[in-house]
């Protein structure tokens, strides 16, 4: 199921900005050129080939192409995709594949990390692992991010992936039987997922912090120090001598120039909506990150509206919480409290002036956050703790750590649900232990919150929809939905129609750069000519020029009539996606 979700629709739409970079760089080609001046910048001829622009490339190239068009992260990930590229094409499915890959088997990791770590009797342990999976396969982060040529789907597996092999190291530990390849194995993930994306570096923060508060055996803090410190040397040699020299420049330099915009332009910028850091700004901006975490609670905070309305619910919600403490474990109580749970969620109807459903599942949230937190005291051992404080610093520190770096760089710019992405495996299992815990309850009060989950589920059922139909601006970036890819259509186009004599005119925007990692030596743009011919025949000799009065038609001018035939017209941004 998680694959066909996955799979489905996934190269329906075209590549926007950030599978542009993809891309290129897979193929060891900066955005924009600037490893392409041999190509596109030849003093004698203003005239390029396909076969000039497939020109073999070497590791220099890759740490340019990284450096310029990607701040410099993300090795691993683009390693990988060249490989899969090589033997697959580099068709739209082709290069999102690895995404659809990686995250349906983060849906069969997360089920056996729940049923491996959790120590309950097999029939348990093996339900509480299937309504995890069944989660993770409808998350819609997970399945909007396997339609994306990035590395997120990646990192979400290799971070799970490692604090399982961490676990299992952990256990092991204690029988004195972790072998050393288990621990040269945790190395290698640790380098592989930072070097896939930067932030991952949360996640072995937790590791740190769970081995800092139950780790007692001097031993294990060496050979986990060892880990960590062969680990940060492979990535350091990245750093230093590869295409992450220039990154902690370009963040220094992303920082000032957010916040420059977050303080003079914050609304029409181009780049979005960038606040300045003030509390207020990012306790509104991360209120959705929140929200969006936990199953039951995605959308709400977008959602939800009005301090009335808002405020009827979680009165609702404290009453509920009240009437769940106080007769929840009462053999035979009042025959009142059968209705009252209900009937009280149903009357906030009568106020909700926008979105009723929305706000009754609100109404309904802090009972089921009540009951996690009962499940969680109630239905493990005092030796489980540790595990759990592990979930749930696993669940809330790499969001702290968004917020933390917002008020650091003073904008709210990076306050976006990806970069903390690493938190939902383990979150997802705590809503499992929920949903366990609640088919264990009297009827009166599993019903009416089980009723209220089905409600939420038919949501996310609109939220898939909207993210299939590309009309899911927070998962997809888009509102209104692209087409195909037209650089790939284009080159389709060009290949029919091209005879010898024949020149491809491409269109050039003005070029805006913004540092010094942005500057190719041209003041127009050629990324509409890069990438249809990052699609056509690589050993085609057609002759193709930029032409900088252009500003949007891909044109085919015929050598022998002078006829122009209109190849594509991107119409400024409508197809630049």
């Amino acid at each position: 199921m998680a694959f066909i979700l996955r799979i489905y629709r996934s190269d329906t739409y075209g590549i926007w900005f950030d599978e542009k970079a993809t891309l290129l760089i897979s193929q060891c080609i900066a955005m924009e050129g600037a490893n392409q001046h041999d190509v596109f910048d030849k003093k004698d001829s203003p005239y390029f080939t396909p076969k000039e622009f497939w020109k073999p490339k070497t590791f220099a190239d890759f740490s340019e192409a990284v450096q310029r068009s990607d701040i410099g992260h993300s090795p691993a990930y683009y390693a990988v995709l060249w490989i899969w590229e090589e033997i697959f094409g580099l068709s739209d499915l082709s290069i999102r594949f690895p995404s659809i890959i990686f995250s349906t088997l983060t849906v069969l990791l997360v089920y056996f990390f729940a049923k491996r770590h959790f120590r309950l009797e097999p029939e348990s342990a093996t339900r509480l692992a299937f309504i995890s999976a069944f989660i993770a396969a409808i998350e819609p982060l997970f399945i909007a991010h396997s339609h994306i040529a990035r590395n997120y789907s990646m990192t979400f597996f290799l971070t799970l992936l490692s604090t399982h092999v961490f676990l299992i190291i952990m256990e092991k530990e204690q029988k004195k039987k972790a072998p050393t390849k288990l621990y040269a194995g945790y190395c290698a993930l640790i380098a592989i997922s930072i070097l896939s994306h930067y932030l991952t570096v949360t996640v072995f923060l937790c590791h740190g912090l769970y081995t800092l508060l139950y780790v007692r055996k001097w031993p294990m803090w060496y050979k986990l120090g060892a880990s960590f410190a062969v680990a940060i040397g492979f990535v350091s040699l990245w750093m230093i001598f590869g295409g992450g020299q220039s990154t902690f420049f370009t963040l220094n330099h992303q920082a000032v120039f957010y916040r420059n915009l977050a303080l003079t332009n914050p609304v029409n910028s181009g780049f979005g909506l960038i606040l300045p850091a003030t509390i207020p700004n990012v306790f509104w901006r991360s209120l959705p990150i929140w929200s969006d975490l936990v199953l039951f609670t995605n959308g709400l905070a977008t959602a939800t509206a009005g301090y009335r309305n808002v405020g009827v619910a979680l009165l609702i919600g404290l009453l509920s919480v009240f009437l769940i403490y106080r007769y929840r474990n009462q053999r035979q109580p009042p025959q009142w409290v059968k209705f009252v749970l209900p009937v009280l969620m149903l009357a906030g109807l009568a106020f909700y002036s926008i979105y009723p459903l929305q706000h009754l599942v609100l109404s309904a949230t802090l009972p089921l956050f009540y009951l996690m937190m009962v499940a969680l005291l109630e239905d493990f051992r005092t030796n489980d703790r540790p595990l759990i404080v592990f979930l749930v610093l696993l669940s809330v520190v790499p969001t702290l750590f968004l917020i933390l770096m917002a008020f650091r760089s003073g904008h709210t710019y990076g306050l976006t649900q990806r970069y903390s992405g690493f938190s939902f495996p383990y979150v997802i299992i705590l809503v499992a232990i929920l949903i366990r815990k609640l088919a264990t309850q009297k009827l009166w009060l599993s019903l009416p919150l089980t009723a209220v989950l089905i409600i939420q589920g038919g949501l996310v059922i609109q939220l898939l929809q909207r993210i299939y139909n590309d009309t899911a601006a927070k998962y997809t970036s888009f509102s209104v939905p692209r087409t195909t890819n037209p650089f790939r259509e284009s080159a389709k186009k060009i290949e029919a129609l091209y005879v010898p004599g024949d020149t491809v005119l491409y269109p050039s925007l003005k070029r805006r750069e913004y540092s010094d990692i942005d500057k190719s030596g041209r003041p127009y743009a050629i990324i509409d000519a890069q990438l249809v011919n990052i699609y056509l025949p690589k050993d085609a000799t057609y002759f193709q020029r930029i032409d900088p009065m252009e500003r949007d038609k891909i044109v085919l001018v015929k050598g022998k009539t002078g006829q122009k035939i209109t190849i594509f017209d991107l119409e400024g941004t409508k197809y630049r996606y």
